[in-house]
């Protein structure tokens, strides 16, 4: 019996009986393998967000020539025609499963309101509480009995709207699990410039001197005393305690928690990913989504000051824009480039769609302080990997930069449309909402992109 099959009681009695501390050997490894060539396999959702949003002219739309393209290059890619940033050189080789959206528009330029929208598809309305797109995925393609929780989210920078990354009305059996959680200065980096401490959920292992029959044991009487406090005092806070609990537990009497544990890894392909948090954050979501995480996403950008290196700096370049974006895209070339490639060797790229945006782009303008300010009518957001024809440029944008041209813009809800219908998930589809109002997971005006499916 597989461990992914195992329901909690299950896992308490294997527990007591010591069979799943049977975890150093490799069988769980053997079976991520033959999970991710099983057919009928479901597929995943990697999300790279890049809070503060991400230049597009300085990315995936350059403009090299005009006076708003700045000093970058643009290369050619591996499809003819299309060309991106110099600094983004590992990502044009793959060019062929990758798809950029150029004509992106919204009517928002707060990074709150926006934020909101491009997570979850909708603005701030009133008193609903919108989930995040990894609820409505995990909501959808997610596994009850998946030892793993079925949405992480990987060093998020949550300070602009937290609202825009929590599970909403879907309630906390659809909330993430959240590692490496990024306060206003980032995440520190452990001894030697390693992450793997920040990335590893913490306090999985008993405590010193507990055997696992007592572990279990003592969750079983955990187990019966929530039940009797659920059920005389019913409610959302209630229903969390008991959610958190129970996820944990699972986690603890399953090896599946070995996922967050890079030093599983050699050394080469860390090494291959960048030795930094966005790096080693893609190689912890190609762990997750082998063992069938349905989405999983990875944050690059917090704010941190000068002092704290490249990854300190959000994509929020209002000054020094050129410097800070050639730091974050090396980061971002590498870690995503690998990623795509290391999925495609595992035959898992076919079933895991790539999605890259932020919350809107940045001026074609250049101010005074060589920075780029916000700028929603015309950027870029790119699907990658599963369920797309990748190799298109879609939509574009005038040669100033500034506005989409040929052709009407690519709204949110277009763009999250196009990601559902990728990933096999009806976006027409109703939840009840905490107002008791049905809600579509995108929106009904939504007009998903046929030539990218």
């Amino acid at each position: 019996m597989s461990t992914a099959r195992l329901v909690r009681r299950d896992l308490l009695k294997l527990a007591a009986a010591g069979v799943v501390g049977y975890s150093m050997s490799g069988w769980l490894e053997t079976l991520a393998c033959q999970a991710a060539t099983d057919p009928r396999r479901r597929k995943s959702c990697i999300l790279l967000w890049m809070s503060g949003g991400p230049s597009q002219i300085d990315t995936f739309d350059p403009k090299p020539d005009h006076v708003n393209g700045g000093p970058f290059r643009a290369i050619p890619t591996s499809v003819a025609g299309i060309h991106i940033s110099e600094h983004l050189p590992l990502l044009s080789a793959q060019m062929r499963d990758i798809a950029v959206i150029r004509s992106m528009s919204t009517q928002e330029m707060d990074h709150g309101r926006a934020s909101h929208l491009l997570r979850t598809g909708y603005l701030p309305q009133g008193a609903v509480q919108y989930p995040a797109l990894g609820s409505l995925v995990s909501r959808e393609l997610g596994a009850a009995d998946n030892p793993l929780p079925n949405f992480v989210s990987i060093a998020p920078y949550r300070l602009f709207n937290q609202e825009a990354y929590g599970s909403g009305f879907l309630g906390p059996m659809h909330a993430p699990l959240t590692v490496a959680d990024a306060g206003p200065q980032g995440v520190p980096p452990g001894p030697n410039g390693d992450h793997v401490a920040a990335l590893r959920v913490h306090n999985l292992a008993p405590a010193a001197g507990l055997q696992r029959p007592q572990l279990a044991g003592r969750i079983g009487l955990l187990e019966e005393m929530e039940s009797d406090f659920a059920a005389q005092r019913p409610g959302a806070v209630t229903q969390s305690s008991r959610v958190a609990y129970d996820r944990a537990a699972r986690l603890m009497l399953s090896p599946a928690g070995r996922a967050f544990d890079l030093d599983q890894e050699p050394s080469r392909i860390r090494d291959l990913y960048g030795r930094n948090l966005f790096g080693q954050g893609c190689l912890l979501a190609r762990r997750l989504v082998e063992r069938r995480v349905p989405f999983v996403e990875v944050s690059l950008g917090t704010f941190g000051g000068g002092n704290a290196g490249a990854e300190g700096y959000a994509w929020d370049t209002h000054t020094d824009n050129f410097n800070i974006v050639r730091r974050l895209s090396e980061m971002l070339d590498l870690g995503w480039a690998t990623l795509m490639q290391d999925l495609r060797e595992r035959s898992l790229l076919e079933s895991t769609l790539i999605v890259w945006m932020g919350e809107f782009g940045r001026s074609p303008a250049i101010n005074a302080q060589s920075g780029r300010e916000h700028h929603n009518q015309a950027f870029s957001a790119v699907l990658a990997g599963g369920g797309i024809r990748g190799g298109q440029a879609i939509g574009t944008t005038s040669r100033d930069g500034m506005t989409v041209e040929a052709g009407r813009p690519t709204s949110v809800p277009d763009l999250l449309a196009t990601v559902c219908r990728a990933l096999g998930i009806d976006p027409n589809r109703q939840n009840l909402s905490n107002v008791g109002r049905p809600i579509r997971i995108v929106d009904g005006s939504a007009q998903p992109i046929q030539t990218l499916l």
